[in-house]
């Protein structure tokens, strides 16, 4: 939306003129359910407007001076300053409301508007149940949209107190960040007016409101004296998942988050209560509303999943408690600290995991390597890679900042950072910050500082080369070896690559703190024998080795994976691992193998085919599940994007048949066989792979132990629609079985997927040309365009889509805008006419850095592919 951008400039400016106290927030909700009607006050359009009422009030530094407040809304009825009432036709445009004229000391200002219901999951959601036909109204505010619900002041730095007041139709439960009260009845609904919240930020605070199903439980505080302290805690959900929401386990895992943070943390938990409210259409995974959760209702499971999605859910739950101390009590100045936030989160929760008490998941850091790190080395090695520490200028940069670098690097050199200065000296730095600076903002040197205090580490030039600087390094052994087969010497050798043409900065060697594993074969099995830990640090760093050390037969960088770097395997380490990479006794080694041999499929190093073959050798032997999907998901990318043209179909017929003998031979009923069942589902291609899909879905053919129900009978019919087995009458009917939301959005999928020429232009137009579907429908939709056996049916589709950029990114809002940017690029067209199209349209429309940054992404995945099928081309030939 155009007029919707702050710079830190003017933020900065901002905070130096005022200081907010407090805000009172009178919001009419009680229209909300009779189809999107506005609110009593609102236009009369039936637009679904509600009605807004903010006060504000505010201290300013200097009589006389002006600023402005951030509100976006279709309609603003009054503008009252300190009594005096400003005209809205003048003061209010592009998404600010000027102050002029302000008075030294006290200010107070009070805003009344129509603000919009979205269904793009920014500001105050709505979204109609299709089981119940009930409203359910959420908000959600990261970065800047809280000003689409109330006027404020929309920076990080200013907090203040928020005090609501909601009307809601009868029946309603509304949930905020603080407890929720007593609701009294009111002129058109029931009133609920919650206490003032502590001094919090405007994209923390939150409303959630409807006819939402809830399961109440409570966490004690065994530390905190007599009796200790209980914590009241709720999960909240739409009635038609109640059935499917299994509250005790979600409960156990939040409970071991409140033990192992308040242990690690000692500073008690901020906030009076804390809820867990799983919503729908969701952007995010979660967002961590002080108190008041909001977590994206996919994490209900409605039919079986593997433990890896237990394993995701959890660290998703804990990463947002980890928020309530830090980004929530301790909040980042501005958004270049978004990393830090983030990144902390990340880390502990992961840590959490794996060393909490009692843990399902004692190897999450397994999980860590095999799939944050990827996701981390993948964006490195864009054009877009940026320092961790990244120069945000305005709110488009925050906005397309939600990246593999912000999240998983910066998690990964945290990491880093807990084994450079030590897990006990780190955590004693984060108390002090927490007690130093509660309630407040910060900047990443008051971090610093307190570990740098509790460690006696000098961590300035440590955070030079790791936070201010872009781009990965390569660390590889050099092992040369005696003919009695000792070690005469022992390097490790570390390159800075370049940069990517494209990315500013330069290649930077840093210092690392790392392990070197040594494995011997047993009786089959690769067991380590020997582990050294060292800093290493410039272009070749020795490792001390007794004489006479033999030499093993796999030396294993980064064992443990404590630092953040793309790792070889000398030749020897290699073969071996190349025969035996299922053989390793623990899965953390195993999983850093899998990740190298990934990275050097992605960047040419290894041909695709190669990488199938090892695949295949080790895949059955893998007993981590969430490695084994993460080798189903790379497989397919690699056959689809990297495999030369001429041999993939041989490649993907390969996987298919083996994806075929892995489900008929995986135990009966285990995550195993539901892993291979959708891989197989995504993979069929020949008549009798297709023929066992149908009756599958049909139930007559069968496979032991296999229940295929809801989500599996999509899968299934998703690629026979795909592969013009399954039509609309068959689609209709499954849809007929699970008309809820979640089934509307497979029925769209399937017939985005159809391989018709009129299917195609149904699906584009619904979602570039249409501009009426909600955000979940239309990333189903995308989802569903895009199928990799289809390329040249979408071939026409390149020049509509650069044709339809522009007109996209202006008009639409970002979440909207950035799903059609990314998801609808022409990636699956590897070759130069894609990239000259890109560059050509990069050249004349001169698009602003937030879009040039997609676009430039998604181009850098075909120049990737087209290496990566030169690559395997050449392969052939040897």
């Amino acid at each position: 939306m155009p007029g919707t951008n702050l710079t830190r400039e003017e933020a900065r400016e901002r905070a130096r003129l005022i200081g907010v106290d407090g805000y009172e927030i009178e919001l009419d909700l009680s229209g909300a359910q009779a189809g999107g009607e506005p609110s009593p006050g609102g236009d009369g359009e039936g637009t679904g407007t509600f009605r807004s009422v903010t006060t504000v009030r505010f201290d300013c530094a200097e009589a006389g001076a002006a600023t402005f407040v951030d509100l976006v809304a279709p309609r603003v009825r009054e503008i009252t300053l300190n009594g005096e009432s400003r005209d809205p036709a003048t003061a209010f445009a592009d998404s600010r409301i000027a102050l002029d004229g302000l008075a030294a000391g006290r200010n107070e200002l009070r805003v009344v508007a129509d603000c919009a219901y979205t269904n793009t999951g920014e500001g105050l959601h709505r979204f109609v149940d299709p089981v119940d036909g009930q409203a359910y109204l959420y908000t959600q505010f990261e970065v800047p949209d809280a000003r689409r619900v109330f006027a404020n002041f929309e920076q990080p730095d200013l907090k203040a107190t928020f005090r609501f007041t909601v009307t809601a139709p009868d029946g309603w439960k509304v949930i905020s960040n603080s407890p929720t009260p007593e609701p009294v009845e009111g002129e058109h609904g029931t009133v609920w007016r919650f206490a003032p919240t502590p001094r919090i930020s405007t994209y923390i605070t939150a409303l959630i409101a409807g006819p939402y199903h809830a399961v109440h439980s409570s966490w004690q505080d065994k530390g905190a004296g007599e009796g200790g302290r209980t914590v009241p805690l709720g999960l909240y959900c739409r009635p038609s998942l109640a059935e499917h929401l299994d509250a005790d386990a979600i409960f156990e895992v939040t409970r071991q988050g409140f033990d192992w943070f308040q242990e690690k943390f000692d500073y008690p938990y901020p906030f009076e209560k804390y809820d867990q409210l799983f919503v729908p259409e969701f952007n995010a995974g979660a967002m961590e509303n002080a108190g008041a959760v909001t977590i994206r209702d996919q994490y209900v499971f409605r039919s079986k999943v593997t433990d890896a999605a237990y394993e995701g859910r959890a660290e998703t739950i804990l990463h947002e408690l980890a928020h309530m101390w830090f980004g929530d009590l301790v909040t980042m100045e501005w958004w270049n600290d978004l990393w830090l936030n983030e990144s902390f989160a990340t880390y502990t929760s992961i840590a959490c995991q794996a060393h909490a008490p009692g843990s399902r998941w004692p190897d999450a850091f397994t999980t860590f390597a095999n799939q944050m790190k990827t996701w981390a080395y993948r964006q490195d090695q864009l054009p877009s890679t940026h320092p961790i520490m990244a120069e945000i200028r305005d709110l488009d940069d925050v906005l397309v900042n939600f990246d593999g670098i912000t999240y998983a690097k910066g998690a990964s050199v945290l990491k880093q950072l807990v084994a450079y200065v030590g897990m006990d000296e780190f955590f004693q730095g984060v108390r002090t910050y927490f007690k130093r600076h509660e309630w407040g903002n910060t900047r990443l040197e008051d971090l610093l500082r307190a570990l740098e205090e509790t460690s006696g580490r000098d961590l300035r030039s440590w955070s030079t080369a790791w936070l201010e600087t872009a781009g990965i390094n390569v660390l590889r052994p050099e092992v040369p070896t005696a003919d009695d087969g000792t070690i005469t010497s022992f390097a490790i050798r570390q390159e800075a690559p370049a940069l990517p043409a494209g990315a500013t900065g330069s290649p930077t060697l840093r210092p690392h703190r790392l392990a070197v594993g040594f494995y011997d074969l047993k009786d089959g099995r690769l067991e380590r024998t020997d582990r050294i830990e060292l800093d290493v640090d410039g272009e070749r760093t020795e490792v001390p080795l007794p004489a006479g050390t033999k030499r093993p037969d796999v030396v294993l960088l980064n064992d443990g994976d404590l630092t953040y770097a793309k790792v070889r395997l000398d030749a020897e380490s290699l073969a071996t691992v190349t025969g035996h990479l299922g053989d390793f006794t623990d899965s953390l080694p195993r999983a850093l193998c899998w990740a190298s041999a990934w990275d050097m499929t992605r960047d040419g190093e290894l041909a695709t085919r190669d990488y199938l073959d090892l695949v295949l050798s080790g895949v059955g032997k893998e007993s981590d599940i969430g490695v084994v999907q993460s080798l189903q998901r790379q497989v397919k990318l690699a056959l689809d994007l990297y495999a030369a043209p001429a041999w993939r179909e041989t490649g993907l017929a390969r996987w298919a048949e083996a994806a075929l003998d892995h489900l008929r031979t995986a135990r009966p009923g285990s995550d195993h066989q539901l892993a291979w069942a959708r891989a197989f589902a995504a993979a069929a291609r020949t008549d009798a792979q297709l023929d066992l899909l149908a009756g599958l879905l049909a139930g007559t053919e069968t496979i032991e132990g296999l229940d295929v129900d809801t989500e599996l009978r999509w899968a299934l019919l998703e690629r026979l629609a795909a592969t013009g087995r399954a039509g609309e009458q068959e689609i209709d009917a499954e849809l007929a079985t699970d008309r809820t939301s979640a089934g509307e959005r497979h029925a769209a999928a399937a017939r985005a997927a159809r391989p018709t020429p009129q299917a195609k232009a149904e699906a584009w137009a619904s979602v570039v040309t249409a501009e009426k579907l909600p955000n979940a429908v239309q990333e189903a939709v995308i989802g569903g365009f895009v199928q990799t056996g289809q390329r040249e049916l979408l071939e026409p589709y390149t020049r509509r889509y650069f044709d339809a950029l522009g007109a996209v990114w202006e008009e639409r809002s970002r979440e909207m805008a950035q799903q059609i940017v990314v998801g609808l690029y022409p990636r699956l067209q590897v070759s130069q006419e894609t990239l000259d199209v890109t560059d050509a349209w990069l050249a004349e429309a001169e698009p602003g850095p937030a879009l040039r940054r997609l676009v430039t992404e998604a181009r850098a995945g075909v120049e990737r592919a087209l290496r990566a099928q030169a690559a395997d081309e050449a392969a052939a030939a040897r």
